[in-house]
């Protein structure tokens, strides 16, 4: 019970953040994206603030020998950049950028105007259901 009450204190405690660093709205994205026209640099203090919460906050998590609800540390198994890493890098951020939502924004953004965020939310399942089907083969 702990595990899942801390997966959606976690949950809750970024979707917050989102929100209160505006990021649930497409167009902060799109007008970073906007390096000519409508320049927006906000994005980039909030992925830069992500970054240096991480860089700090790891040190200290895997000084521990295992987390605080579950028995180990689950980490990426493979390594390497592959072809399947790169080309789902690049369909999150063409997907990111032609629409203006990454998952996390898209599902915090269904509180506050469910409409297209939740088109978005629904498709990113499909996607996945998709993905995984062909996987399968």
């Amino acid at each position: 019970m702990a595990k899942i009450f801390s997966a959606l204190l976690a949950g809750g405690l970024f979707g917050l953040g989102l929100a209160l660093s505006g990021m649930v709205d497409p167009n902060k994205v799109v007008n970073f994206l906007d390096v000519t026209g409508n320049w927006d640099p906000s994005l980039m203090f909030v992925l830069g603030g992500g970054v240096i919460t991480t860089t700090i906050a790891y040190r200290f998590i895997f000084a521990k020998k295992k987390p605080l609800f579950d028995d180990d540390f689950h980490l990426p198994s493979v390594l390497s950049i592959d072809g399947r890493l790169l080309s789902g890098a690049v369909l999150f951020g063409v997907g990111w950028g032609l629409i203006g939502y990454c998952p996390g924004p898209a599902v915090a953004s269904i509180g506050f105007r469910p409409g297209e965020p939740l088109i978005v939310v629904i498709s990113m399942l499909a996607g996945m259901l998709l993905y995984r089907a062909i996987a399968r083969r």
